[in-house]
């Protein structure tokens, strides 16, 4: 799996919070995710803009960086969004 360049993704939902997720094309996954079928938060919450998107050559890399990621808060995400820390955090 190691060949592939991945991606962890934040996509901003209608309601206002973040979800977290990794792929190897995030925006053909943040589609998938406006339909409905990429997965239950945001079928429910519904997908509203691709926000944040960080390459990783490592699969191992890229879940360790999705899990971190998921268990911030959603004023951290924000902050990573905006650019106001880098992602070396």
């Amino acid at each position: 799996m190691d060949s592939w360049t991945w991606y962890v993704y934040i996509i901003e939902c209608e309601d206002g919070t973040f979800y977290t997720g990794m792929s190897s094309d995030p925006h053909s996954r943040f589609e998938q995710h406006k339909r409905g079928v990429g997965g239950k938060y945001t079928a429910k919450h519904g997908a509203k803009k691709l926000v944040y998107v960080e390459e990783f050559d490592d699969y191992d890399e890229v879940r360790q960086r999705e899990k971190q990621i998921k268990d911030w808060s959603q004023v951290k995400k924000r902050k990573l969004i905006s650019g106001e820390w880098g992602p070396w955090v």
